[in-house]
């Protein structure tokens, strides 16, 4: 009776694995069919393309929308192990498969397993191929978004470099900047004419006016059509995306199958805290289990900034430069972490797109955001975007300094206010 409580289970979990690979597929942007999963285990070569795609489409933000044409099979090749090497992923199997993307199926679908199960990837998906009704602000506080990388060392060009040409260059950004800006500002007064036109017009009295789609469904019939295909698109997949948390645990009991297939990597084992779940002591646990994870990893970095500094030990002065300048940009992302550090008892900041609904002066605040809650936001990232704008300045004033005494009987003036 026992065994055959068992056979009936494991035939329940085999064909629940077809239904969760299905269900994973829908939610994907162009997601291949469970079958290509299932050659991926067995790492055959005719399930490869379609993995390279997949993970091309999952990690280009420009391409899950399919607005764009997808490149060759080599550049998406390259650009999915760029991504993946950015990211950190471990393994370096993948980033040794041929560029042709004929090879490396089962490599592809650890790579994915290990996006699933490194963060919210489907929500991400999701969110960026949401249907938006209303008429949207982006609000984040992300600082580290807007920051400056550290500057690559200068390189000496090979011929001379006309300061002419890179006038010229400033001057059609700083005018491309200002078309921009006008744009922006002519946007918004079309909104607020839209907003002001339409109000009463809504079902929902909370909003009180038409967004810029739901004024165009009443101009365009046939808009809506298409409105109502996006939006019973947009169900099936947010269906799956439930169909699969509900199926998630038979995927994974599968991967670990996969990964018992793939040869052992010889690399360093990489050591993750433990947070016990209850118990005395916890956080004297996870204090000593962190200060372990530091030790290996001061151990680890130690050897590598050694050769680095005796790899650039030739630059000279250029070297100093660059620490002074990373330091500088290490010091801005601390100020923000402390900022951020001190505002963690407050009320939760802003992240995310917003609504804008435009409402009288004396009306009762309802849910959401005010436009004194927006403005504040924006003043932050106003003042950590003119620090990182002062500190490209400089930076573009000492280069701009050297080109010029490079070149003998050339005087340069500074402009004003710069």
């Amino acid at each position: 009776m026992g065994r055959r409580r068992r056979r009936v289970d494991r035939g329940a979990a085999v064909g629940a694995l077809p239904e969760a690979i299905a269900a994973l597929s829908r939610t994907l942007p162009a997601g291949p069919s469970p079958e290509i999963f299932r050659r991926a285990k067995f790492d055959r070569p005719e399930a490869a393309p379609a993995l390279w795609q997949l993970l091309f489409r999952v990690l280009s933000p420009l391409s899950a929308d399919g607005a764009s044409a997808s490149p060759a099979q080599e550049a998406q090749v390259r650009a999915v192990k760029s991504e993946l090497r950015s990211q950190g992923y471990p393994r370096q199997a993948l980033a040794q498969l041929p560029e042709d993307g004929s090879q490396g199926s089962r490599e592809l679908l650890l790579a994915l397993a290990w996006l699933l199960a490194r963060g919210p990837l489907l929500e991400r998906l999701l969110a960026q191929t949401r249907v938006r009704l209303g008429d949207e602000i982006p609000l984040c506080e992300c600082e580290a978004l807007a920051r400056p990388g550290p500057p690559v060392p200068r390189v000496e060009a090979d011929g001379p470099v006309d300061i002419r040409h890179l006038q010229w260059l400033m001057g059609k950004l700083r005018f491309q900047w200002r078309k921009l800006i006008t744009s922006q500002q002519e946007q918004c007064a079309l909104l607020g004419k839209i907003h002001s036109y339409t109000r009463g017009c809504h079902s929902d009295r909370s909003l009180g006016h038409l967004s810029v789609a739901e004024t165009e469904l009443l101009r365009d019939a046939e808009g809506g059509q298409q409105l109502l295909r996006r939006l019973e698109s947009e169900n099936v997949c947010l269906e799956a995306a439930l169909r699969w948390r509900r199926q998630e645990l038979v995927f994974w009991r599968w991967m670990d199958t996969v990964l018992g297939t793939c040869p052992p990597e010889a690399s360093q084992p990489t050591f993750v805290p433990r947070i016990p779940e209850r118990g005395a002591g916890e956080w004297e646990l996870v204090a000593r289990e962190l200060q372990a994870l530091q030790e290996e990893l001061r151990g680890a970095a130690e050897p590598r900034r050694a050769a680095w500094e005796a790899r650039v030990g030739g630059w000279g002065p250029e070297w100093s430069a660059v620490q002074r300048a990373s330091r500088e940009a290490v010091g801005l992302e601390l100020a923000a972490l402390q900022r951020a550090w001190e505002r963690g008892g407050a009320a939760a900041q802003p992240h995310g797109p917003c609504r804008l609904v435009k409402s009288d002066a004396g009306a009762s605040g309802g849910p959401g955001l005010r436009a004194a809650q927006v403005i504040e936001v924006l003043r932050s990232r106003e003042a950590c975007l003119e620090a990182v704008l002062c500190q490209l300045q400089r930076q573009c004033r000492q280069e701009l300094a050297r080109l010029a005494g490079a070149l003998p009987g050339l005087i340069w003036i500074l402009p004003p206010g710069r």
